[in-house]
């Protein structure tokens, strides 16, 4: 564990203390951390969690969000949620696949048909399934967000084809999927801090990165990168993540409590998504960036060969097998 995590820990059980003291003995108080901005439609989906909780509850549940990455990086929080400093928190499944590696399997590159199937998925036994993986790893997944399909945006050339990679460094994501996934496309993937990357692009650290509308505004990368190519190659969603050892201090009551928020909590992120995308694609192409819908199956054909590389792993086999079997 890194010291950072350990005084991070210290001054969380200070911060968990005031809290606890704060509430009446009847109320179980929730801290929520993540690194979204207060704008993002995760977060708003976040907040909706919490409105329902306390409501189901009847006041009993309280939950308190420490946005902004107040309290750590993904993998920090993460690993605070391992020890017990904070409850709970919001990753990308990529940062949960360093955690429970069969969350891998939906960062394979266009592995899902379309959004209707992605949620089909993540909504039907392979989800549930995926959720529970962390368990014993001390982190229990709740429900999965949307977050869109990721996709290229750079600065000095826009990305047709998947040749138009080649040489380019790429921004990615500290997951060895997004790695194999740019490489077999040609280009140089660059793991990085998203924290440090606006500085890298103005730089000219990298080349450009890829994500989805939302995070591509709310970061205002697009203030340097004036091409975005909609090629969707991952669909990787978020996580709503429990840490068991607090899971395990609720009641069934609460716990089922917990649970119906997320749940209901999905349905609003939904729409919160999509209407936040509608409004980045028009904030996008009123300041300048070119946006290119290139022929995603060319995309599709090169990064086949990421998928292939599980042939001889029997349970992510499966996994692909199911996913691809769902309607």
């Amino acid at each position: 564990m890194s010291l950072i995590t350990r005084l991070l820990g210290v001054l969380l059980f200070s911060t968990l203390m005031m809290y606890s003291c704060s509430e009446v003995t009847e109320t179980k108080r929730v801290l929520l951390a993540h690194t979204l901005p207060i704008s993002h439609p995760v977060h708003k989906g976040m907040e909706v969690f919490a409105e329902e909780a306390e409501r189901i509850s009847g006041g009993k549940l309280s939950v308190k969000i420490f946005p902004d990455g107040q309290l750590g990086s993904e993998r920090e929080v993460l690993e605070l949620l391992q020890i017990g400093s904070i409850s709970m928190t919001k990753v990308s499944a990529a940062a949960m696949s360093n955690f429970a590696p069969k969350y891998k399997v939906l960062g394979i590159p266009y592995i899902f048909r379309d959004h209707e199937h992605l949620f089909n998925v993540l909504e039907g036994p392979v989800g549930k399934e995926l959720l529970q993986a962390g368990s014993e790893f001390l982190l229990q997944g709740l429900c999965f967000y949307d977050a869109g399909s990721r996709s290229f945006y750079t600065k000095e050339k826009p990305i047709v084809e998947p040749d138009d990679l080649n040489g380019m460094k790429i921004r990615v994501m500290n997951d060895q999927m997004s790695v194999s996934m740019v490489n077999a496309l040609g280009g140089s993937a660059t793991p990085m801090s998203y924290g440090e990357l606006y500085t890298a692009l103005q730089q000219g650290v990298v080349d450009g990165a890829e994500n989805n509308p939302p995070s591509f505004v709310t970061s205002r990368h697009y203030e340097i990168c004036k091409y975005y190519s909609l090629d969707e190659h991952s669909s990787l969603p978020d996580v709503l993540v429990i840490g068991t050892k607090f899971w395990n201090t609720l009641s069934p009551q609460q716990q089922e409590w917990l649970q119906q928020a997320a749940d209901a909590s999905v349905v609003a992120q939904k729409k919160f998504w999509k209407d936040n995308v509608d409004e980045c694609m028009v904030i996008l192409e009123d300041a300048g960036v070119e946006i290119i819908r290139p022929d995603k199956s060319k995309f599709a054909e090169k990064a086949s060969i990421v998928k292939e590389r599980f042939a001889n792993d029997p349970e992510m086999t499966s996994l692909i097998e199911r996913i691809e079997q769902q309607k």
